[in-house]
């Protein structure tokens, strides 16, 4: 019977085939170290011991589907924001490390108030207001989402959280839900991605997160011009919309930000100096 070592090597010369050669082996690794729910130390240690036939079987099915293309954390179905664990499926976008700068930026904001009310508009995993609820215990947080099944998925990651009582989940276009209420923040990721740029995103991405969470119309702009007057008319006097942007989108979002009558108007950028994350006052 082949050994783990043997298994894992065998998986990287499947992966390198594919289109993710260079994590060939790091993902062949992992993905075994999932399925048996050990760390890399067990598996250095125990690199001998033989994996059974129906453990083996699993493996291999493992293997395919990241060698079609299948982001690691759909496969193991959790993903990591602002460090606490979340759920992911197919309805929702994967979280990703830029969007904890948005996140950065709204507890920023928040120190200004003893209960900030806070609307995250398009919450998918619910990762932004589950991050928001957990790091400010007086905030008030509330979260709309049009997507039923990524409604369900939000809730439950504020349940394995500790929030699910200090977070309001409501089913609805943007801000739809909460029209006749006021804010001290409104914050959102939305779709920014333009229909053009479809064939140059990676195949994780385009084959297999949810359409209506990346794509924005045939300029990446759709949702912001829809969402940047609707928030300003939410927002208390003095309330800030805190949105991220996509590569490029600076000056498009700046001239929608201020035509909408913002102003304090400022971009922040990720780890790679990339224009991230807009942040706008109401006057």
């Amino acid at each position: 019977m082949p050994t783990f070592s043997s298994y894992v090597a065998g998986g990287a010369v499947r992966l390198q085939l594919g289109p993710h050669s260079d994590s060939a082996r790091r993902d062949a690794e992992t993905l075994l170290m999932h399925l048996l729910g050990k760390d890399r130390a067990w598996m250095l240690a125990h690199a001998d011991d033989e994996l059974g036939y129906e453990c083996a079987e699993q493996y291999i099915a493992l293997l395919e589907r990241r060698f079609a293309g299948e982001p690691m954390q759909y496969i193991f179905g959790e993903a990591e924001f602002y460090r606490l664990p979340f759920r992911v499926t197919r309805d929702v976008l994967i979280p990703r490390p830029e969007t904890e700068h948005v996140v950065e930026k709204v507890l920023e904001l928040a120190a200004k108030f003893s209960n900030p009310r806070i609307v995250d508009v398009g919450t998918g995993s619910g990762a932004i207001a589950v991050a928001l609820a957990h790091e400010l215990p007086d905030a008030m947080v509330t979260a709309t989402e049009l997507s039923a099944a990524a409604l369900n998925v939000a809730r439950e990651n504020a349940q394995r959280n500790g929030v699910a009582e200090r977070v309001r989940f409501l089913e609805g276009d943007l801000l739809e839900p909460v029209a006749s209420e006021q804010f001290d923040i409104v914050v959102s990721n939305p779709p920014y991605v333009s229909m053009g740029d479809r064939g140059s995103l990676a195949v994780e991405v385009r084959d297999y997160e949810p359409e209506q969470a990346l794509f924005a119309g045939a300029d990446g702009l759709d949702m912001y011009e829809r969402l940047i007057p609707w928030a300003y008319n939410l927002l208390a006097p003095g309330g800030t919309l805190v949105l991220e942007i996509g590569h490029g989108q600076e000056p498009p979002v700046g001239a929608l930000l201020g035509e909408a009558g913002f102003d304090n108007i400022e971009f922040s950028p990720d780890l790679q100096g990339i224009p991230r994350v807009a942040c706008a006052r109401r006057k």
